[in-house]
C-alpha cells in the first residue's frame, strides 16, 4: 500500500510523483472511494492511463450530482494511485455502461475542504479563467498544490506521521 506521504516524498524523476485533480461530483467521489477507483471523464481509459502507481490523486467536486444537485466547490478526497493497469468495468455489474477504471487508495481521514479556504494560495487559481481548466475533468497539479490541500484535508499531524 503506497502513502500519500510516499508520492510526496518521491521525485517525479524517480517513480512517477505527479500529482492529479479529478473533477468528479460528490456523489460519484464517494462511490469511488466506496470501490476504492478513479473514474474520471465519463469513463474515458487515456486519463486514467496518464497516471502512475505512487502519484497523489485528489477529487474536486462541484455539485452534488452530475449536473444537478447542490454546488458544493469543495476538495472531496485525496489518495495515491494504487499499482495495476486501468480497466473496464464489467456489464454484468449492473448496466450497459463499462466506464475504464484504476485502484486508487484514499484516505479514510479526510476532510472535505471547500477551494474558498485555499484560492489564495493554490497555482490552480493563480490565473483568471482558472475554472475552466477544470473542465477538462482531470488536471495535473503542482506540488505545492497537492501538498497545501493534503495537510488541509488530513491535517499536519496526519502528513507528518505518514513521513516517519
Amino acid at each position: 500500500m503506497t502513502t500519500i506521504a510516499t508520492a510526496q516524498a518521491t521525485s517525479p524523476a524517480t517513480s512517477g510523483g505527479r500529482y492529479w485533480l479529478g473533477v468528479v461530483s460528490r456523489e460519484h467521489v464517494r462511490r469511488g472511494v466506496e470501490l476504492g477507483i478513479a473514474q474520471v471523464n465519463h469513463g474515458k481509459r487515456t486519463p486514467l492511463e496518464r497516471m502512475s502507481p505512487g502519484d497523489g490523486f485528489l477529487c474536486y467536486s462541484p455539485r452534488e450530482g452530475m449536473r444537478t444537485g447542490a454546488p458544493i466547490r469543495s476538495f472531496t478526497a485525496i489518495g495515491t494511485i494504487d499499482d495495476g493497469p486501468v480497466w473496464q468495468a464489467d456489464p454484468d455489474d449492473g448496466g450497459c455502461f463499462q466506464p475504464w477504471r484504476r485502484a486508487v487508495d484514499y484516505r479514510t481521514d479526510a476532510q472535505e475542504i471547500p477551494i474558498d479556504e485555499l484560492r489564495a494560495e493554490l497555482d490552480l487559481t493563480s490565473t483568471p479563467n482558472w475554472g475552466m481548466a477544470l473542465r477538462r475533468g482531470l488536471i495535473e497539479l503542482t506540488a505545492h498544490d497537492f501538498a497545501l490541500i493534503a495537510r488541509t484535508m488530513i491535517g499536519e499531524s496526519a502528513v507528518a506521521q505518514a513521513h516517519e
